[in-house]
């Protein structure tokens, strides 16, 4: 078969296109009859670009009883009854105003389009009689229940969620929702997505039988591709790739799962891959940072504002779901917003003490993330690829101290923030951005039984474990990696090599560092 005749159906999110275009789509319609069989009123929580709106949208074509776009997949052999509901369905991704009034405007817009869908017009002015109005006349022209599916509930929100406008937003999407519960005789289904949790924006505290699945592990993989599925349905994507890179097939596979799987959406549930990233890497037959690149949200990046987040303390290990799940309004930390939006993913979980390991998914996300955030650390008018290989060609080669020969020139030839200078915990994140552009694995803050360690490095050949001084010395820095002996925090069999690295906070950079195998 050749390449062109198979159609990925890349940032697609409408179902009956995908369908009746001939796109490759993989089937999660028996998890969607499931879902709707067992629960009325559900919410999920997923990443952006995650298959959200497509989920919404199939949920659309099967509650319009639309049989014929369901042949040959699940719900064909599944449904046994099919009728044809009203669906409302009010997408609010594109309300992304910062002005109050633009906000209800552009809801106002969604509301529009979902009565000239239905062919009703309300009479009533504010968002919540609109929709309510819209729900009872819609049952009573078609004499059926009325299907409500809202997706990216949360879109107006998220521009808002640092700033002292937040109250005002929530206040006015739970005016529009709240309604719903005094509709319930008239509802078949609610199905409600977003990137927030209902449950940390108080909006739906009124519709308290709505079922959150977000970390249901039956409802894992209903967003998302597993390998199973991409192996099923992409081989001819993944062997092109394959010989692209003059790699076989099962190193491709691998090549892929390093890059787009990783995503755990409850504890030991199956891994999935991003969506759009893998479906684009088959369309484009290269990999690349494809869900990164498609932007960072500014919402999370004034968040690592408000909390100083530095990037070499992102990973975690042994938290509570506490310290990922829990309110916006009482967050104290970036991470629930992180796991939320998909920057950290579940990765270990013990039953014991009931805590959970988070960390990064994967390579595009952990490289393109810290490619995001480099300007922060690293200011000026620097090339982050050209200087990042600079300094690991001679990492790779074995050639520490001509990697940190070019390191120390290239910190004194950029301007230090403001406010950075006396910061210690700033240098360890700049050398950590800079070492994890190198594309080898990259660690910081190791914990160890005493103590933690600054650096670790690993390259193909050899870990670097690194402690850093500020007006200090080097050898001082070395003698604490001994002292509290952090070679525990090695867990290959490579060998290490000791590097202590003293900084100077007046010429802001590197002034000499020891190392000993």
């Amino acid at each position: 078969m050749e390449r062109n005749e198979i159609r990925y159906p890349v940032g697609m999110q409408v179902f009956e296109q995908i369908i009746g275009g001939d796109y490759q789509y993989v089937d999660k319609t028996g998890l969607i009859h499931e879902m709707t069989h067992r629960y009325n009123y559900v919410f999920l929580s997923r990443p952006r670009r995650f298959g959200k709106s497509l989920l919404v949208s199939t949920l659309r074509t099967y509650f319009e009883g639309k049989r014929e776009f369901f042949k040959g997949l699940a719900m064909e052999r599944l449904e046994t009854e099919w009728k044809q509901y009203p669906v409302i369905h009010i997408s609010l991704a594109s309300v992304k105003e910062k002005k109050l009034e633009l906000i209800s405007d552009q809801i106002n817009d969604c509301l529009d389009d979902a009565e000239r869908r239905l062919g009703i017009k309300t009479d009533k002015s504010t968002h919540g009689s609109r929709l309510k109005q819209m729900i009872i006349d819609s049952y009573d022209k078609y004499g059926q229940q009325v299907v409500v599916l809202i997706d990216e509930y949360d879109a107006p929100l998220l521009n808002h969620i640092s700033d002292d406008d937040l109250d005002d937003v929530r206040y006015m999407l739970r005016a529009l929702y709240a309604p719903l519960k005094d509709c319930l005789e008239y509802l078949r289904f609610i199905f409600i997505t977003g990137i927030t949790k209902f449950s940390q924006l108080s909006i739906f505290s009124e519709l308290n039988n709505l079922a959150n699945i977000s970390m249901e592990p039956k409802y894992a993989t209903i967003c998302g591709i597993t390998e199973k599925e991409m192996i099923e349905q992409f081989d001819q994507g993944i062997c092109d790739l394959a010989d692209s890179y003059k790699l076989t097939r099962e190193q491709m596979i691998a090549k892929l799962r390093e890059y787009y799987n990783g995503y755990h959406f409850s504890e030991n549930a199956t891994a999935v891959y991003n969506p759009f990233s893998l479906v684009r890497a088959f369309e484009a037959n290269k990999l690349d940072y494809y869900w990164l690149t498609s932007g960072t949200p500014s919402y999370l990046l004034a968040v690592l504002r408000k909390y100083n987040t530095r990037i070499n303390e992102i990973q975690f290990e042994d938290v509570g779901a506490d310290d990922f799940d829990v309110p916006t309004e009482d967050m104290h930390s970036a991470t629930p917003l992180l796991y939320q939006s998909g920057y950290l993913t579940i990765t270990g979980y013990d039953s014991f003490s009931e805590t959970y390991n988070l960390d990064y998914p994967n390579k595009e996300v952990r490289i393109g993330f810290i490619k995001s955030l480099y300007p922060k650390y690293v200011v000026g008018n620097t090339s982050s690829k050209g200087n990042t290989w600079k300094i690991v060609k001679p990492l790779l080669a074995g050639d520490l101290d001509g990697a940190l020969s070019f390191l120390q020139r290239f910190l004194k030839s950029i301007p230090y923030q403001e406010g950075t200078r006396h910061n210690e915990g700033h240098y360890t994140a700049m050398l950590y951005v800079i070492f994890a552009l190198t594309g080898d694995y990259v660690q910081s803050q190791v914990r160890t039984s005493d103590g933690r360690v600054d650096i670790l490095l690993t390259t193909p050949e050899r870990n670097y474990l690194m402690e850093l001084k500020i007006n200090s010395t080097a050898q001082e820095a070395l003698d604490q990696i001994d002292s509290k002996d952090y070679t525990m925090a090695v867990t290959n069999d490579l060998p290490t090599t000791k590097v202590g690295i003293n900084f100077s906070m007046e010429t802001a950079t590197i002034t000499d560092w020891v190392t000993d195998n």
